[in-house]
């Protein structure tokens, strides 16, 4: 049998249409009109099976995040320092966060999960964190990242002729190496914070050892940086001063953790909002961040979307009820924080980009941090009102100022608020003045230039009561706000408040050894000093972030710092692929 036999067999005959003739001859008989009908219907069954198949396979296809794509984000500033030693502008930190990693990181979440640390280890007593390093650590140049790097960074910090701006947080702090991929950190004493700052970013000691402490902050390497974190420096490009206005940022492939899918990101920086908004609104960039509520009506948003987190801040009046006579008699205090209009301040200054508290801690970072706003304006003046009625505050007949006559004469609810220079605290320190006038007050708004009122009203504590912001970082450590160690200048303690209770429970709060205890100290801190109403907690305000469409699965958390809002950048994505479920991991 030879090969044309043997295709025969195997094909012709085998797959030969049963009764192919007399469907020939019949549809030969068809006439033109019989002809049409049956090859419609064909093609309509062809279609039909065709568009089914592909919705099947669509059921079972998914969309994953593809590597590519362009994120091109405008700051306000010029960096400096992409240095983790020396970082102080927001330019500098955004660039830094993305170019370091430190030995732990936290996530968007607020876990704190290992980076550079294959493991960190806390003994029995928490005073001793030995810290073991990843075997394939590296940097951006490919160096192994070691025990002498980890120690040569935080020598760094603590050198005071290097004036670097986290020397503070490594107080008391000693550091040794015990072999090439092992340090220990040893405390003088507990303070469960002490872990957030293992996130400081790791500089190589290779490039740095040769620049002196007096080079160290012009060395080239703080516009050219090498570290070791989930992006490296790909294009700098300077204007004719030499100063860098642009960045791009690529993926360093060999980055501990998950590379990320952004493949392209590039900053572009500006002297002011102004010029900011106006790129935004040329097209020049895709995202910005840190603009004030006002701001935003500016931009031209399309295509856009804004983020919004409550960032780690207070504002609250602050009372010195050692300047003004009338804020020494609590149910005053009790009444203003009762006629406090903080539903008003949040949706007319702040444009609804904030939360309202009535705490000393931010508003997001519990439950039960934000305050309930379900009773009116006012409803709470009224029942300021009578609080103030049953101990005897009457209003003045001409003047319509309550008064309430003591041993000494006569008391008049008269005070005046200091506050800054900034639009969304003098709008906001006229919203309270409207308030409590309202109650029976008589308010003067002081405004000051912010390097006035640092130096010569809040350091001297020459107020009577103060509109400002603080600042909370994520471990919620508030002591230096209101233990009674700082009420002196260079304390933080701007409301002279002292509490043995209060103190006992600040103290607590540093020793927490876990998030249970913490917060449980954190609950009766807060009813301790909202009973003593030192001060009228007003808001916490939303960090905004200006963000294109085409990047998908951003989620911010409660941000620490702004830069904070890169912490999930590795999840991040433009571009993406569909595959069967099956192949999704």
């Amino acid at each position: 049998m030879n090969y044309k036999e043997l295709w025969s067999i195997f094909f012709e005959r085998r797959f030969s249409v049963p009764k192919e003739r007399p469907i020939q001859r019949t549809l030969r008989s068809f006439t033109l009109a019989e002809k049409s009908f049956f090859y419609f219907f064909v093609a309509i069954f062809i279609i039909s099976g065709l568009t089914l198949l592909w919705r099947v396979s669509n059921a079972y296809l998914v969309e994953i995040p593809s590597n590519g794509g362009t994120l091109t984000e405008g700051v306000i500033g010029n960096p400096r320092f992409i240095n983790p030693v020396l970082a102080l502008s927001e330019a500098d930190k955004n660039l830094t966060s993305l170019v370091y990693s430190g030995l732990i990181r936290v996530t968007r979440e607020g876990e704190v999960v290992n980076d550079l640390a294959q493991n960190v280890d806390i003994s029995p007593n928490r005073l001793v964190y030995t810290v073991t390093l990843r075997d394939d650590a590296k940097f951006h140049d490919g160096e192994p990242v070691t025990a002498d790097d980890v120690i040569f960074t935080i020598q760094k910090i603590i050198d005071p002729l290097i004036k670097s701006p986290k020397r503070g947080n490594w107080d008391g702090v000693s550091i040794s190496k015990i072999d090439d991929s092992t340090v220990s950190f040893t405390l003088k004493k507990v303070y469960t914070p002490f872990i957030y700052n293992l996130t400081t970013g790791i500089i190589p000691r290779h490039i740095w050892k040769n620049v002196t402490d007096d080079e160290f902050s012009f060395s080239q390497f703080n516009t050219l940086p090498v570290g070791s974190g989930p992006y490296k420096i790909s294009v700098v490009e300077r204007n004719s001063g030499g100063i860098p206005n642009y960045y791009k940022l690529t993926p360093f492939n060999n980055s501990v953790g998950k590379v990320p899918y952004i493949s392209n990101l590039v900053f572009k920086f500006y002297s002011n909002e102004e010029s900011l908004i106006n790129a935004y609104n040329k097209g020049d960039i895709d995202s910005l961040s840190g603009l004030s509520p006002e701001k935003l009506l500016d931009l031209d948003i399309k295509n856009a979307h804004i983020i919004q987190s409550p960032l780690p801040r207070v504002f609250a009046v602050f009372f010195n009820q050692a300047q003004s006579k009338v804020l020494l008699n609590k149910e005053v205090r009790q009444a203003l924080n009762l006629a406090s209009p903080r539903v008003e301040i949040v949706e007319n200054v702040l444009g609804g980009y904030g939360v309202s508290i009535d705490g000393p801690l931010p508003g997001g970072l519990y439950p039960w941090t934000i305050k309930d706003t379900s009773s009116t304006l006012e409803e709470n003046i009224q029942s300021a009102r009578e609080l103030l009625e049953k101990s005897g505050w009457k209003a003045n007949a001409e003047t319509g100022i309550l008064e309430k006559k003591s041993g000494s004469g006569t008391i008049e609810m008269s005070f005046s608020i200091s506050t800054g220079d900034a639009p969304e605290l003098k709008a906001v320190a006229e919203e309270l003045k409207s308030a409590w006038e309202k109650l029976g007050a008589k308010v003067e708004v002081m405004v000051f230039e912010t390097g006035d009122l640092n130096q010569n009203v809040i350091r001297a504590r020459n107020f009577e009561a103060l509109l400002f912001g603080v600042v909370i970082g994520r471990d919620a450590d508030i002591y230096p706000f209101w233990h009674s160690s700082q009420r002196s200048d260079p304390g933080l303690n701007i409301a002279l408040y002292a509490n043995t209770r209060a103190d006992t429970l600040l103290d607590k709060v540093r020793v927490s050894k876990d998030n249970e205890e913490l917060e449980e100290n954190l609950k009766d801190l807060t009813a301790e000093i909202k009973d003593d109403v030192p001060a009228v907690f007003l808001y916490t305000p939303s960090f905004l972030y200006v963000l294109p469409d085409k990047v998908r699965a951003e989620k911010l958390g409660l941000l620490t710092v702004a830069q904070d809002r890169f912490l999930g950048i590795r999840d991040w994505y433009i571009e993406t692929d569909k595959v069967w479920k099956i192949f999704e991991n």
